[in-house]
Protein backbone atom coordinates (compact mmCIF):
# COMPACT_ATOMS: atom_id res chain seq x y z
CA UNK A 1 0.00 0.00 0.00
CA UNK A 2 1.52 3.69 -1.34
CA UNK A 3 1.41 6.10 1.51
CA UNK A 4 -1.24 7.89 0.30
CA UNK A 5 -3.21 4.84 0.31
CA UNK A 6 -2.06 4.23 3.62
CA UNK A 7 -3.17 8.11 4.72
CA UNK A 8 -6.56 7.41 3.36
CA UNK A 9 -7.56 4.17 5.14
CA UNK A 10 -6.16 6.02 8.24
CA UNK A 11 -8.29 9.02 8.43
CA UNK A 12 -11.30 6.55 7.70
CA UNK A 13 -10.77 4.74 10.47
CA UNK A 14 -10.16 7.46 12.65
CA UNK A 15 -13.76 8.65 11.26
CA UNK A 16 -14.94 4.80 12.12
CA UNK A 17 -13.67 5.81 15.63
CA UNK A 18 -15.23 8.65 16.19
CA UNK A 19 -18.44 7.02 15.16
CA UNK A 20 -18.34 4.58 17.54
CA UNK A 21 -18.02 7.39 20.44
CA UNK A 22 -21.04 9.42 19.08
CA UNK A 23 -23.04 6.22 18.98
CA UNK A 24 -21.91 4.52 21.65
CA UNK A 25 -23.42 7.74 23.65
CA UNK A 26 -26.14 7.61 21.92
CA UNK A 27 -26.81 4.31 23.17
CA UNK A 28 -26.67 4.86 26.67
CA UNK A 29 -28.59 7.87 26.49
CA UNK A 30 -31.00 5.73 25.48
CA UNK A 31 -30.64 3.05 28.09
CA UNK A 32 -29.89 0.69 25.18
CA UNK A 33 -26.79 -0.57 27.12
CA UNK A 34 -25.58 0.06 30.97
CA UNK A 35 -22.52 0.31 32.65
CA UNK A 36 -19.45 -1.54 30.06
CA UNK A 37 -22.26 -3.74 28.67
CA UNK A 38 -23.26 -3.77 24.74
CA UNK A 39 -20.60 -3.16 21.99
CA UNK A 40 -20.25 -2.08 18.51
CA UNK A 41 -17.90 -2.08 15.53
CA UNK A 42 -17.79 -0.99 11.90
CA UNK A 43 -15.68 -2.41 8.82
CA UNK A 44 -13.83 -0.32 6.14
CA UNK A 45 -12.17 -3.29 3.74
CA UNK A 46 -9.82 -5.86 5.83
CA UNK A 47 -10.10 -3.77 9.24
CA UNK A 48 -12.76 -3.40 11.60
CA UNK A 49 -12.94 -0.86 14.44
CA UNK A 50 -14.58 -2.39 17.35
CA UNK A 51 -15.21 -0.83 21.11
CA UNK A 52 -12.92 -1.85 23.78
CA UNK A 53 -13.27 -4.32 26.66
CA UNK A 54 -14.24 -2.77 29.89
CA UNK A 55 -15.09 0.65 29.22
CA UNK A 56 -18.59 2.51 29.00
CA UNK A 57 -20.18 3.17 25.62
CA UNK A 58 -20.63 6.44 26.97
CA UNK A 59 -16.89 7.26 28.27
CA UNK A 60 -15.17 5.82 25.07
CA UNK A 61 -12.85 8.62 23.43
CA UNK A 62 -11.65 7.81 19.51
CA UNK A 63 -8.20 5.99 20.56
CA UNK A 64 -9.80 4.13 23.08
CA UNK A 65 -11.03 2.10 20.07
CA UNK A 66 -8.85 -0.81 19.12
CA UNK A 67 -8.70 -1.42 14.94
CA UNK A 68 -8.59 -5.64 14.52
CA UNK A 69 -7.95 -7.30 10.74
CA UNK A 70 -10.53 -9.94 9.76
CA UNK A 71 -8.49 -13.07 11.49
CA UNK A 72 -9.38 -10.84 15.00
CA UNK A 73 -5.39 -9.65 15.09
CA UNK A 74 -5.11 -5.90 16.73
CA UNK A 75 -3.34 -3.54 14.37
CA UNK A 76 -3.99 -0.36 16.31
CA UNK A 77 -4.89 0.65 19.50
CA UNK A 78 -3.69 -0.26 23.13
CA UNK A 79 -7.11 -1.33 24.44
CA UNK A 80 -8.48 -4.83 24.38
CA UNK A 81 -11.02 -5.15 21.93
CA UNK A 82 -15.13 -6.00 23.15
CA UNK A 83 -14.75 -10.22 24.21
CA UNK A 84 -17.50 -10.30 21.89
CA UNK A 85 -15.37 -9.30 19.05
CA UNK A 86 -15.55 -13.22 17.10
CA UNK A 87 -18.74 -12.26 16.96
CA UNK A 88 -18.63 -9.19 15.65
CA UNK A 89 -15.87 -10.86 12.47
CA UNK A 90 -18.52 -13.50 11.70
CA UNK A 91 -21.11 -11.46 10.52
CA UNK A 92 -18.59 -9.73 8.53
CA UNK A 93 -17.12 -12.39 7.24
CA UNK A 94 -20.73 -14.19 6.61
CA UNK A 95 -22.90 -11.19 5.83
CA UNK A 96 -22.82 -7.51 3.87
CA UNK A 97 -22.35 -6.01 6.93
CA UNK A 98 -20.61 -3.15 7.40
CA UNK A 99 -21.82 -2.22 10.90
CA UNK A 100 -22.92 -4.27 13.96
CA UNK A 101 -24.50 -2.96 17.04
CA UNK A 102 -24.60 -5.59 20.16
CA UNK A 103 -26.95 -4.49 23.49
CA UNK A 104 -28.33 -5.61 26.64
CA UNK A 105 -31.83 -3.72 26.26
CA UNK A 106 -34.38 -4.75 28.73
CA UNK A 107 -37.09 -5.21 26.41
CA UNK A 108 -35.09 -7.35 23.84
CA UNK A 109 -33.45 -9.45 26.69
CA UNK A 110 -37.09 -10.39 28.14
CA UNK A 111 -38.28 -11.65 25.27
CA UNK A 112 -35.06 -13.42 24.12
CA UNK A 113 -35.07 -15.04 27.96
CA UNK A 114 -38.79 -16.37 27.61
CA UNK A 115 -39.33 -16.93 23.23
CA UNK A 116 -37.59 -18.61 20.61
CA UNK A 117 -38.88 -15.60 17.99
CA UNK A 118 -40.17 -12.20 18.16
CA UNK A 119 -43.34 -12.84 16.01
CA UNK A 120 -44.36 -10.06 13.68
CA UNK A 121 -46.77 -7.94 16.51
CA UNK A 122 -46.62 -4.88 14.13
CA UNK A 123 -45.76 -4.53 10.07
CA UNK A 124 -42.69 -2.81 10.95
CA UNK A 125 -40.91 -6.02 11.48
CA UNK A 126 -40.96 -6.45 8.12
CA UNK A 127 -38.01 -4.08 8.29
CA UNK A 128 -35.66 -6.23 10.28
CA UNK A 129 -37.14 -9.35 7.77
CA UNK A 130 -39.74 -10.46 9.77
CA UNK A 131 -40.33 -12.64 12.45
CA UNK A 132 -37.15 -11.95 14.75
CA UNK A 133 -35.01 -15.32 15.92
CA UNK A 134 -33.29 -15.82 19.27
CA UNK A 135 -30.19 -17.88 19.08
CA UNK A 136 -29.81 -20.20 21.22
CA UNK A 137 -27.55 -19.75 24.38
CA UNK A 138 -24.13 -20.14 24.23
CA UNK A 139 -21.04 -18.30 26.39
CA UNK A 140 -20.57 -14.85 25.64
CA UNK A 141 -17.09 -14.59 23.27
CA UNK A 142 -17.46 -17.94 22.01
CA UNK A 143 -17.35 -19.53 18.48
CA UNK A 144 -20.52 -21.23 19.47
CA UNK A 145 -22.25 -18.28 19.94
CA UNK A 146 -21.14 -16.97 16.74
CA UNK A 147 -22.36 -19.99 14.79
CA UNK A 148 -26.04 -19.43 16.83
CA UNK A 149 -26.20 -15.78 15.67
CA UNK A 150 -25.07 -15.90 12.58
CA UNK A 151 -27.97 -19.24 11.45
CA UNK A 152 -30.63 -17.04 13.47
CA UNK A 153 -29.77 -13.95 11.74
CA UNK A 154 -29.81 -15.42 7.99
CA UNK A 155 -32.49 -13.25 6.22
CA UNK A 156 -33.03 -10.41 8.70
CA UNK A 157 -31.23 -7.37 10.07
CA UNK A 158 -31.58 -8.26 13.45
CA UNK A 159 -31.24 -11.61 15.79
CA UNK A 160 -31.83 -11.91 19.26
CA UNK A 161 -29.73 -14.04 22.20
CA UNK A 162 -30.83 -16.11 24.29
CA UNK A 163 -30.60 -15.01 28.02
CA UNK A 164 -28.24 -12.58 26.94
CA UNK A 165 -29.14 -9.76 24.49
CA UNK A 166 -29.98 -8.35 21.14
CA UNK A 167 -27.82 -7.86 17.88
CA UNK A 168 -28.35 -5.79 14.74
CA UNK A 169 -26.52 -5.21 11.49
CA UNK A 170 -26.02 -2.51 8.82
CA UNK A 171 -25.18 -2.77 5.16
CA UNK A 172 -24.24 -0.62 2.23
CA UNK A 173 -21.49 1.44 1.50
CA UNK A 174 -21.87 4.51 3.69
CA UNK A 175 -24.41 4.73 6.92
CA UNK A 176 -23.59 1.11 7.98
CA UNK A 177 -24.07 2.24 11.88
CA UNK A 178 -26.85 4.61 11.24
CA UNK A 179 -28.63 1.34 9.59
CA UNK A 180 -27.65 -0.83 12.64
CA UNK A 181 -28.63 1.63 15.01
CA UNK A 182 -31.80 2.33 13.96
CA UNK A 183 -32.75 -1.73 13.45
CA UNK A 184 -31.31 -1.98 17.72
CA UNK A 185 -34.07 0.79 18.18
CA UNK A 186 -37.12 -0.48 16.66
CA UNK A 187 -35.97 -4.13 17.55
CA UNK A 188 -35.95 -2.63 21.19
CA UNK A 189 -39.48 -1.08 20.33
CA UNK A 190 -41.08 -4.01 19.01
CA UNK A 191 -39.77 -5.91 22.26
CA UNK A 192 -41.34 -3.19 24.11
CA UNK A 193 -44.63 -3.46 22.23
CA UNK A 194 -45.18 -7.34 22.57
CA UNK A 195 -44.56 -7.63 26.11
CA UNK A 196 -46.50 -4.76 27.40
CA UNK A 197 -49.02 -6.50 24.79
CA UNK A 198 -48.72 -9.35 26.91
CA UNK A 199 -49.52 -7.54 30.04
CA UNK A 200 -52.69 -6.75 28.18
CA UNK A 201 -54.09 -10.15 26.96
CA UNK A 202 -53.08 -12.30 24.00
CA UNK A 203 -51.37 -9.91 21.18
CA UNK A 204 -52.25 -10.77 17.92
CA UNK A 205 -49.45 -11.83 15.21
CA UNK A 206 -49.84 -10.61 11.86
CA UNK A 207 -50.49 -13.39 9.32
CA UNK A 208 -48.31 -13.97 6.25
CA UNK A 209 -51.01 -12.55 3.95
CA UNK A 210 -51.27 -9.24 6.22
CA UNK A 211 -48.02 -9.21 5.67
CA UNK A 212 -47.58 -9.86 2.00
CA UNK A 213 -50.61 -7.01 1.87
CA UNK A 214 -47.84 -4.71 3.47
CA UNK A 215 -45.23 -5.17 1.23
CA UNK A 216 -47.50 -4.92 -2.20
CA UNK A 217 -49.09 -1.44 -0.58
CA UNK A 218 -45.24 -0.30 0.26
CA UNK A 219 -44.45 -1.19 -3.84
CA UNK A 220 -47.25 0.87 -5.28
CA UNK A 221 -45.99 3.93 -3.24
Amino acid sequence: MDEQADEQVSEQVDALRRELCEYGRRAAALGLVIGTSGNLSARDGDLVVVTPSGVALDRLSPEDCPVVDLDGRVVRGERKPSSETPMHLALYRETGARAVVHTHSVFATVVASTMTELPPIHYNALLLGGAVRVAPYATYGTPELARNVIAAIEGRQAALMANHGAVTIGGGDEGGMEQAFEATRLLEWLCEVYVRALGVGRPTVLTEDQLTAVIERALQG
